[in-house]
């Protein structure tokens, strides 16, 4: 399956930790190519391959995606220790992570086969991104207004309200205000064995 482009021009984040090792790694793992996981994740060959040396830093929407493509968490591909599979995550618990914008703070285990955060979108903050991937997602605004397009139809959630859709419907997500927006965002992962049938063959040499 091949996903809608992404913005490749964003800047290093200082403050997200480097994952190159990690990206790598995890995408051997899944025994994916780097021109197959760059079609999946709707990036250039070029761009992915600057991602795992280290010459860019990835912002959180190309972590969801490439979670998503390595049947992984973004707490794996940025190298965090999470506890083993534990029922409960407390607050206290809960460190902020900042990406492209974002920040998100992890709401649930690794090993599971859907991955829940907790989300801060500040406005103007790549609103201009469309993904386009298999799977689920859902989301709960928690504080804010956020706009919502999923495929050409334009939508603008308040506090309370939720959305539950398919993520091969290209959507984009945007802070509806200046104050930004909270969310509560859950999606499903793809394991390496179905991440092969939809990126395509993958036969050959994994670079």
């Amino acid at each position: 399956m091949e996903g809608m482009s992404l913005p490749e021009e964003s800047g290093p984040v200082e403050d997200l930790p480097l994952v190159a090792p990690q990206l790598r790694a995890l995408r051997r793992r899944a025994s994916l190519t780097l021109e197959a996981a760059a079609r999946a994740a709707g990036l250039s060959p070029a761009h992915l391959s600057r991602l795992e040396t280290g010459q860019r830093q990835p912002s959180l929407p190309m972590l969801l995606g490439l979670a998503r493509i390595y049947g992984t968490t973004v707490s794996e591909l940025l190298g965090e220790t999470v506890a083993d599979r534990d029922a409960i995550v407390r607050a206290a618990d809960m460190e902020p992570t900042a990406a492209g914008g974002w920040s998100y703070w992890q709401a649930g285990a690794s090993g599971r086969g859907m991955q829940a955060l907790r989300v801060h979108v500040p406005h103007g903050a790549q609103g201009d991104i469309v993904r386009v991937h298999p799977g689920e997602e859902w989301l709960y605004v928690l504080k804010g207004r956020l706009r919502l397009r999923l495929g050409d139809t334009a939508h603008v959630l308040a506090p309370g309200d939720s959305a539950h859709f398919d993520s091969l419907t290209p959507h984009r997500l945007a802070a509806d205000g200046r104050d930004g927006t909270d969310l509560l965002f859950v999606h499903t992962l793809l394991q390496s064995p179905t991440a092969g049938l939809c990126v395509g063959p993958t036969a050959g040499v994994t670079p």
